[in-house]
């Protein structure tokens, strides 16, 4: 069947955010008087929900304090995360080459939506997607397929005419539970031999090889 809809994770799929994202959890850890930790621990974390970014890191399972904890790292994100945040040097002729091929793009992330849109309107790329759906528009984060759910309801399209393009095993999660094709991308923090619990279609090393891959198969 032929790929109508791509679906893209943002962080470490499309975009390098570690930078911004690690100054903010440290913030707020720092601000809660609780240890702070390394730019390689603090990068594992991306893609979770807030409060699994905190109990991943403190192991601590407090409402109170994952709701201190959250509205710190926004209160700083607010001030750092667009500026800090790089898009891959492959995104842009990637998108341009599935436009191409009337695919419609969109984005199903934890991250919020207006910083996503911030990001790519800085680099002129907002206008390749016809959906943003991110963390403030969902109750139940990835992996609960909530979000990609209301992505394919706003572009109305079928699960089986889209693919959902991520980094992370949480990703891998997100499309066995939505019932929806998965390509992985090796330029975040999971190794490749993670995907294969998630019975990916494809695993690139990054997304500049998906084109190639779906017109091989006579996907588009």
């Amino acid at each position: 069947m032929k790929i109508k809809t791509i679906l893209f994770d943002f962080d470490y799929t499309l975009a390098d955010s570690s930078r911004g994202v690690f100054e903010c959890v440290n913030y707020a850890l720092e601000r809660m008087g609780l240890p702070k930790f390394s730019y390689a621990d603090v990068c594992k974390t991306i893609g979770l929900s807030l409060p699994n970014t905190y109990f991943y890191l403190t192991h601590r399972d407090n409402e109170d304090e994952i709701k201190k904890f959250k509205n710190l790292f926004i209160e700083r994100a607010d001030q750092v995360m667009v500026e800090n945040t790089r898009i891959f040097d492959v995104v842009p002729q990637t998108l341009k080459k599935l436009k191409a091929f009337d695919i419609t793009l969109g984005i199903v992330s934890t991250k919020f939506r207006h910083r996503i849109k911030s990001i790519l309107k800085r680099e002129n790329l907002l206008d390749y997607f016809h959906v943003i759906v991110g963390g403030e528009d969902v109750v139940s984060h990835k992996p609960d397929p909530e979000g990609l759910l209301l992505a394919l309801s706003k572009l109305a399209v079928l699960p089986e005419n889209c693919i959902f393009v991520g980094d992370s095993r949480v990703d891998g999660e997100l499309s066995v539970r939505g019932k929806i094709k998965f390509v992985g991308v090796c330029t975040g923090t999971t190794k490749r031999e993670e995907f294969n619990h998630y019975f990916p279609l494809f695993v690139c090393d990054t997304i500049e090889q998906l084109p190639d891959y779906l017109i091989k198969k006579n996907m588009i």
